[in-house]
């Protein structure tokens, strides 16, 4: 009786120190697919945003970011693409480069004055913002940076790049060109207003790469370089 009674007990012991075995085995898929609580949902989506500026608009502010990015160089407005196409008939084609990249490089300058303004953003996101952002569109969290970033940002942009203007040459660019183009005969005098228009194409760009950045964690499972962010864009697939 004894010895059948040990025998018992043997097995149920084999049995449990198997059964935690299995179970010690299987902890880290079932942490992995534990609940995220709200906070960790909000930070996943802070780190998104976060990882957004640093891999990708901290590009646009390095020599060319701009002009060598097809997704945000900027091209001339409207109004001075007639300038352009006149210019090139004439063969100044190689003026109207200078101006255009005159242009993009002033953009690079301002994109330096962005990252304190996103990182308080992204410090002052709700948990219910990180709610609407996880389950929105592919650029959820992009927009949500651009409503609380764009008229800070603007404000920011517009003096760094009226200096810029003048710090990479465009002005004296921009002046020769348009006083060439005046001097054509049957040409409408034009004086457009580029500091505006550049201001506005540099937050445009900002924001694409943003988006181009956010649209990759949410579809690209290799983009997700933190457990973090696996866990919670995993919620949305």
């Amino acid at each position: 009786m004894l010895k059948k009674t040990l025998l018992i007990g043997l097995i149920l012991s084999t049995t449990a120190c198997a059964e935690l075995q299995q179970i010690a085995e299987n902890l880290p898929e079932i942490e992995q697919n534990a609940p995220l609580g709200n906070e960790q949902i909000a930070n996943g989506l802070k780190e998104a945003l976060t990882k957004g500026i640093d891999d990708q608009v901290q590009k646009l502010t390095q020599k060319n970011g701009f002009y060598n990015n097809p997704l945000v160089k900027i091209a001339l407005p409207e109004e001075l693409q007639k300038v352009e196409n006149v210019l090139r008939d004439i063969g100044l084609g190689s003026l109207a480069d200078k101006g255009i990249e005159a242009l993009n490089h002033t953009a690079e300058e301002a994109v330096k004055e962005a990252t304190p303004i996103f990182v308080n953003a992204i410090q002052e996101m709700s948990i219910n913002d990180a709610k609407n952002i996880l389950l929105g569109q592919n650029n959820a969290a992009t927009q949500y940076l651009e409503e609380k970033t764009n008229t800070e940002l603007y404000n920011k942009f517009k003096p760094v790049i009226e200096n810029s203007f003048a710090k990479v040459g465009a002005n004296e660019i921009w002046s020769n060109i348009i006083e060439r183009y005046n001097n054509i005969p049957l040409t409408n005098n034009v004086n457009p207003n580029l500091t505006d228009y550049v201001t506005q194409e540099a937050l445009n760009g900002v924001y694409k790469m943003i988006a181009v950045e956010e649209k990759d964690i949410r579809e690209n499972i290799n983009s997700r370089t933190s457990d973090l962010l696996k866990k919670v864009f995993a919620l949305q697939d």
